[in-house]
């Protein structure tokens, strides 16, 4: 049986994207294994979802986060996991930081296995405002790199275009981040626990609280326009819940849910009836993104707005889904949505039901499995 280990540079809680891919791989009649971080609080080795996981307990790993040590504590991951696995057969490397394992694997210790290069993101810029000198190092780093991958997957159809044209590779498989196709029934979920009457308007944003996600941009619009008739809901954790929790308590148009696990989201999502992704375009990686929130709410047959960016931007116009807002500003959010509660909600349904059918796990599967089969 052929032995697969995807490698996480992370704890492996909240990794959907390796844990479909894995699943996928062995109901194939793959050995699959991933290999993350350890944390505490977190087993060692269990099984989710029936998928091995081994997260490395670091010798380094309550040292100081001085950057430094924290080179230290990489080199230590990687030292581990080249000692322990490298007589796989198959290396799935998830992001930049974990190709430098599959290089060393294959260059000193085991000619003959196969690397994976999975880039979740558009890696040399994936991080708003980076400076160019960080962006010049990743860049080095994954040229010299990816030519050692036997098959390069990314998540984007205009993150795969520019991989190919900087690098001078075949264009990368695309695999995008999507969900399982789910049939929905309906639920009113944030009506019950928000007591929300059904005359008002539902604009949902789940997903990480953190920078660049235009976070601050969507409450500036909701708490300058409360017209009684649209609301928003932010579902989802990160560094700035405390501003979101703060402002759900003084406006009335604007409401915070904890994050839920992804076996019950989409029960959630539906219950919405617009989902918003307003990244800033502040980093490469933006711009190019395909976000798996968008999928999550197609599959939940909710319309989008997205801010003016070219890989969101296409795929909404192309698909007739929702709305491009024209500026990524509150002005340009608050534009959007006066068009959104006006599009034909029917003629939009129609269309996100042909969507689901294209962009969900199922489709996705058969190119993973593909990529392997050819390997």
């Amino acid at each position: 049986m052929v032995k697969v280990l995807s490698i996480v540079l992370n704890d492996f809680k909240n990794d959907s994207r390796v844990l479909k891919e894995n699943i996928s791989l062995q109901n194939a009649g793959y050995e699959v294994k991933v290999v993350a971080l350890h944390e505490e609080g977190l087993k060692e080795f269990e099984e989710i979802q029936n998928i091995t996981v081994h997260r490395i307990k670091l010798k380094s790993r309550t040292w100081s986060k001085n950057k430094a040590i924290q080179l230290v504590k990489y080199f230590e991951f990687c030292y581990r996991v080249i000692t322990e696995y490298k007589n796989s057969d198959i290396l799935h490397c998830n992001d930049l930081n974990t190709l430098p394992i599959g290089t060393i694997v294959k260059k000193f210790f085991n000619k003959n296995v196969k690397i994976v290069y999975d880039a979740h993101e558009y890696e040399i810029n994936d991080k708003p405002d980076e400076s160019k000198y960080r962006i010049k190092i990743k860049y080095f780093i994954e040229k010299k790199l990816i030519k050692y991958a036997d098959a390069v997957l990314t998540v984007s159809d205009a993150i795969a275009n520019e991989y190919a044209q900087l690098y001078r590779i075949p264009k990368p498989m695309l695999i995008l981040n999507t969900p399982p196709y789910k049939s929905i029934d309906k639920k009113d979920i944030f009506r019950k626990v928000f007591n929300i009457s059904q005359d008002k308007m539902i604009f949902l944003y789940q997903g990480g609280l953190s920078n660049g996600r235009g976070i601050e941009i969507l409450l500036d619009t909701f708490k300058n326009n409360n017209d009684g008739k649209t609301l928003i809901v932010f579902m989802g954790s990160g560094p700035l819940e405390k501003d979101v929790i703060a402002a759900s308590k003084e406006y009335k148009n604007i409401y915070f849910h904890k994050a839920v696990s992804s076996d019950v989201l989409l029960n959630y999502t539906c219950s919405a009836d617009f989902g918003i992704l307003f990244y800033e375009n502040n980093c490469l990686n933006h711009y190019l993104c395909s976000p798996n929130k968008m999928f999550e709410y197609l599959m939940s047959e909710i319309p989008v707005i997205v801010s003016n960016l070219y890989e969101m931007k296409r795929l909404v116009e192309e698909k007739n889904i929702g709305v491009v807002a024209k500026y990524n500003t509150s002005d340009g959010l608050t534009e959007a949505i006066q068009k959104a509660i006006e599009l034909d909600k029917i003629e939009l349904n129609k269309n996100i039901l042909k969507v689901k059918e294209i962009y969900n796990w199922e489709e996705q599967e058969k190119v993973l499995l593909k990529v392997y089969g050819e390997l």
